[in-house]
């Protein structure tokens, strides 16, 4: 289940901690944040639905997001309840208005967003779109919604351990409904 307002401290503090704060970089820092958090945790910390792109997986709900912001976006209308947190300078460098709210943050969320800004943060545009297209990219439909279980996959996880986080997931998702 989409966690927006996590979602959106996320975003803000990988933006305060990379250079170049272009949403190439930032959707990958928490795709692989993600992938490492429910592979360690048994959740992501954003809680978004990864899409299998062109240059790698994309956050569809935080894509959104920045489609509202940037007003390329049918819901442009939302922008105003995301305009208070970041802009654009052009179509792909984001720029913070503020800090982020760590209270919205784990531990464990710092913790996997840490050791990714870290691995990622300066790696260039191709580097990281290749390092990107990992197992679960390539096993998905390009533009479609990449599943938990290929993700898990390529972070290593047992067979067991897979089955265990997607019915989690589907019992969570269930109750949302």
């Amino acid at each position: 289940m989409f966690r927006k307002d996590v979602a959106i401290q996320a975003i803000l503090y990988v933006a305060s901690k990379v250079r170049r704060k272009d949403i190439h970089k930032i959707c990958k820092i928490l795709y692989f944040a993600d992938r490492d958090h429910l592979s360690t945790y048994g959740r992501t910390i954003t809680g978004d639905v990864y899409i299998a792109m062109k240059y790698g997986p994309v956050p569809s709900n935080i894509e959104d997001i920045f489609k509202a912001v940037r007003g390329t976006s049918y819901f442009s209308k939302y922008a105003d309840e995301f305009s208070g947190y970041f802009r654009f300078k052009n179509d792909y460098i984001l720029e913070p208005l503020r800090k982020p709210d760590m209270d919205y943050l784990s531990e464990s969320d710092v913790e996997c967003l840490d050791k990714y800004i870290l691995k990622c943060g300066d790696m260039p545009f191709g580097e990281l779109t290749a390092m990107s297209h990992d197992i679960a990219w390539n096993a998905s439909e390009k533009d479609r919604a990449m599943s938990i279980t290929d993700i898990l996959s390529e972070a290593g996880d047992s067979e067991d351990y897979i089955s265990y986080i997607g019915h989690k997931m589907d019992l969570e998702n269930s109750f949302m409904s």
